[in-house]
């Protein structure tokens, strides 16, 4: 038998490119990270509040600071969720 484990893990960083239903750079600590988004990512709040198509469109830019959770390493970074950092 085989088991192999998912590591889901979080970062946070400021977005300095985006494209919709591709990827997310990030501005983090370490310099620039890219994200791959997974078959569905989730777009919330930090209250936890699930965004709408529209909110994404307006709120999700280059510049806002996000929370992103992922799977894998390197460049196999798969989104799954994005969390807003502010208001």
């Amino acid at each position: 038998t085989t088991t192999t484990t998912a590591t889901t893990t979080e970062e946070t960083g400021t977005i300095t490119e985006y494209t919709p239903g591709s990827a997310i750079v990030l501005r983090e600590t370490s310099g620039p990270v890219r994200y791959r988004f997974g078959k569905t990512v989730t777009y919330v709040t930090r209250s936890g509040k699930v965004l709408d198509e529209k909110s994404v469109r307006t709120r999700i830019k280059v510049g806002v600071p996000v929370r992103v959770h992922y799977m894998g390493t390197g460049e196999n970074r798969v989104v799954d969720r994005i969390i807003l950092e502010q208001g």
